[in-house]
């Protein structure tokens, strides 16, 4: 965050003028800059293992590596290594933060994919726990539920492996940085 000791005039956004908007634009501005690195950072958080063999962000490595390696563009690689990044502000429902946190800045199909991902996981062990391991067949007729369940049979329920040889964060920086450096999509209403 930007901290000032300017302030904008008013106390109720109706009675702003442009100046105040102008000056709030430019401070905006600087927050749109340092977003890529916020991001980065919130992903270097994920260093437990919540139970599983790897961290958080050693499974976000594994599966962009994957996805990388299999040749997907740059968005998508982005996408994978961030699908998961929700998971400390809201567990309940980390897919659809990771893909608030998207939305502006990648295509209608990643964002879809990473909002809905955790319920295509299901497949994997809903059966597990007392829930429908096909409820995400509700979105059978979707375009892009074959896609999902890709991403999640090739990059996310088999990226646990202790053993897989990563790429280091770093490697996925400047693809961040591109990915994340200015809005593309403005309308949120998906």
């Amino acid at each position: 965050m930007t901290s000032t000791s300017q302030t904008v005039s008013f106390t109720a956004m109706e009675h702003g003028t442009r100046e105040d908007y102008e000056f709030l634009g430019s401070l905006e501005e600087g927050e749109m800059q340092g977003f890529p690195d916020r991001v980065l950072d919130w992903l270097r958080t994920m260093h437990d293992s919540a139970g599983y063999q790897i961290s958080r962000l050693d499974h976000s490595l594994q599966a962009a590596t994957r996805a990388h390696r299999a040749g997907e563009d740059e968005e998508t690689v982005v996408c994978v290594l961030l699908h998961d990044i929700g998971d400390y502000l809201a567990p309940a429902n980390h897919s659809e933060v990771a893909a608030a946190v998207l939305r502006p800045y990648v295509s209608e199909k990643n964002y879809w994919i990473v909002k809905h991902h955790g319920l295509f996981q299901g497949v994997y062990y809903f059966h597990f726990v007392g829930a429908d391991p096909n409820a995400r067949d509700r979105f059978k007729d979707h375009p892009y539920y074959q896609a999902t369940i890709d991403f999640c049979a090739n990059y996310d329920q088999n990226s646990f492996d202790p053993a897989y040889d990563s790429e280091p964060l770093e490697f996925f920086e400047p693809m961040v940085h591109h990915v994340l450096a200015r809005p593309v999509n403005f309308e949120s209403d998906t």
